[in-house]
């Protein structure tokens, strides 16, 4: 699945419009639906999403064992409008 169908995705399940997502997230859509078609979305704004959504977002290296290098839990917390990692 890709960031872009991810996001959608969460949209669907979280009752919200994609435009609403936008402005929470401080993005105009047309921007923001231009980075979901080139696949460009930042690690910061997947992490805003998460915080106004309020779910977690995860990241993790997979090793060809199956092993996981995960980052532990982590917040998005918005500072000055930069969106800032934290861990709990």
């Amino acid at each position: 699945m890709t960031s872009s169908e991810m996001i959608r995705t969460l949209c669907e399940k979280k009752n919200i419009s994609l435009a609403e997502l936008c402005r929470r997230i401080g993005q105009t859509p047309q921007n923001f639906n231009k980075k979901l078609k080139r696949g460009t979305v930042s690690l910061d704004e997947m992490m805003a999403i998460a915080h106004v959504l309020n779910v977690r977002y995860e990241q993790a290296f997979v090793l060809s064992d199956g092993e996981k290098i995960e980052i532990e839990s982590v917040a998005a917390m918005k500072y000055g409008g930069k969106h800032e990692l934290h861990p709990q």
